[in-house]
């Protein structure tokens, strides 16, 4: 889970979170599931074990922050437009199909 800067509620705006969702793709890692909520967002990855989550979430966050910045002039001079923290986790015990609900599910409650 990632959140923008002071939880601003930037993907609120249907445009940039179309936009957020076709950027976060474009990685060596294949996201099976992303949502966004207003402040928020949710994805579920597969990746090699090779990448850390830190070194995944600095790509997706990278990325997407530097092509929103150049596509939504409001962002340009914002000093960051993502927190540097974050919530990562396994799949553990549960189906993959679990997850993939429960994170298409989060912009829906």
């Amino acid at each position: 889970m990632s959140c923008p800067r002071y939880r601003r509620k930037l993907l609120l705006n249907n445009g940039l979170d179309k936009r957020f969702k076709a950027i976060s793709k474009t990685n060596d890692f294949k996201i099976i599931a992303i949502e966004t909520d207003k402040d928020h967002c949710h994805s579920f990855i597969n990746t090699l074990p090779t990448y850390s989550p830190s070194y995944i979430m600095a790509k997706i966050k990278g990325g997407t922050s530097k092509i929103l910045r150049a596509a939504f002039k409001e962002f340009r001079f914002m000093p960051s437009l993502w927190t540097r923290s974050c919530f990562v986790s396994t799949a553990g015990n549960i189906s993959s199909e679990t997850v993939k609900n429960y994170v298409k599910n989060q912009r829906k409650r």
